[in-house]
């Protein structure tokens, strides 16, 4: 049987009574000063939209995976007033210091690897917008440069900006924990595995981590046209980004933000115990489908019309009519996951091209003239 994710969601129920305390600051607040935007913690600005949010209520606690309401109310709304994204707050230098909340194992028993949902409490401190990545510095000094700190490793953020507790608090990321197996021998070679992954998948409630940035702006969601198609295909967990796009679409209520249009992910993995986000996916597809489509490819299960594995390129072959159409109507199209997988898509993308009577290099220009074209690849 499948393990599924039990990351803490928190849903805003009305009932009577007062809850001020739930607007009471626990960490020391600070205002951090980015362009002509003044990014400060949400708790040192005005109470007012959050107190009003927040009479009334009560803080009821849920897996992901069971959260059945179609929209939840989030807070601070503040966290929609600038007009430019936050970059870069804390570097490398000078970090900042988070806590982990909760670290759960994402993919079933028959999943070769495994991969963690970790939830970081950033107290509101290091907001970010749906599309960035957070820098990690794993504990120790860097091996090739002793006496000074690991190196950054950059991670895509797999929830909105309000986090899985719609608090505006958190952050999630979503790691696979990086193995080395000895290919003669076969076995795990320990000194050879992944620093910073091993470090987090490990990590505890309440341990410390430090974090940078925010960084990264090609990935960041469009969201000036509510009506937009947005097509995202991602392997592995390059689904991150998507997860915090799909639930600021489907599962937040967020007033400047009604989406309308159509969001259509494909995503591949090993097979079905690897599906990462898989319930919340089909809830969105369940609750709204008229706005979300939904594709995998299960390379040890499924099989392409060569009767070979099938990778998430023969998926965007397979409806490669449609995409093109959505493409030239103005669709965003998103790619995200390991560098190996880029060649593989253009080669199929040049080949449908062709087979159209287009060329693809001219195709690829106009669509990225036009920022349709959106790339991150690790």
């Amino acid at each position: 049987m499948a393990h599924s994710a039990v990351s803490q969601v928190v849903v805003s129920v009305p009932v009577s009574g007062d809850s001020s305390a739930l607007t009471k600051s626990v960490f020391k607040a600070q205002s951090i000063s980015f362009r002509v935007t003044s990014w400060a913690p949400f708790s040192t600005l005005s109470s007012k939209r959050t107190s009003k949010n927040l009479r009334d209520q009560c803080v009821v606690c849920m897996s992901v995976q069971q959260a059945s309401m179609p929209k939840v109310a989030v807070t601070p709304l503040e966290l929609e007033d600038p007009k430019e994204p936050p970059l870069n707050l804390y570097k490398p230098k000078e970090p900042y210091t988070a806590t982990i909340v909760s670290v759960e194992r994402l993919v079933g028993p028959k999943a070769p690897g495994e991969v963690c949902h970790i939830v970081i409490d950033h107290g509101g401190n290091v907001p970010y917008w749906e599309g960035q990545s957070y820098g990690v510095i794993p504990p120790g000094e860097n091996p090739k440069k002793p006496g000074t700190p690991q190196n950054v490793r950059l991670y895509s953020i797999a929830s909105t900006r309000y986090g899985d507790s719609f608090d505006g608090r958190t952050a999630s990321l979503c790691v696979r924990r990086a193995l080395y197996y000895d290919p003669e021998t076969g076995k795990e070679d320990p000194s050879k595995k992944g620093v910073c992954s091993n470090f987090l998948c490990d990590a505890k409630p309440g341990d410390k981590v430090q974090i940078t940035g925010p960084s990264g702006k090609i990935m960041l969601l469009p969201e000036d046209d509510p009506n937009a198609t947005h097509i995202m295909i991602a392997t592995g967990t390059g689904v991150a980004p998507f997860r915090g796009y799909l639930r600021r679409m489907f599962m937040e209520s967020v007033p400047t933000y009604k989406f309308r249009g159509l969001a259509w992910l494909f995503l591949g993995v090993a097979n079905s115990d690897s599906l990462l986000y898989d319930k919340e996916f089909k809830k969105y597809l369940k609750d709204y489908p008229d706005h979300f489509r939904y594709d995998t490819a299960l390379s040890r299960e499924h099989k392409n019309k060569s009767g070979r594995k099938m990778y998430v390129q023969d998926k965007i072959e397979e409806y490669s009519d449609k995409i093109f159409r959505l493409l030239d109507n103005g669709a965003h199209i998103y790619f995200c996951g390991l560098r190996g997988m880029m060649p593989g898509i253009q080669d199929t993308l040049r080949k449908v091209a062709e087979q159209r009577g287009e060329s693809w290099d001219e195709k690829l220009s106009q669509l990225k003239k036009n920022k349709q074209w959106h790339v991150e690849v690790y």
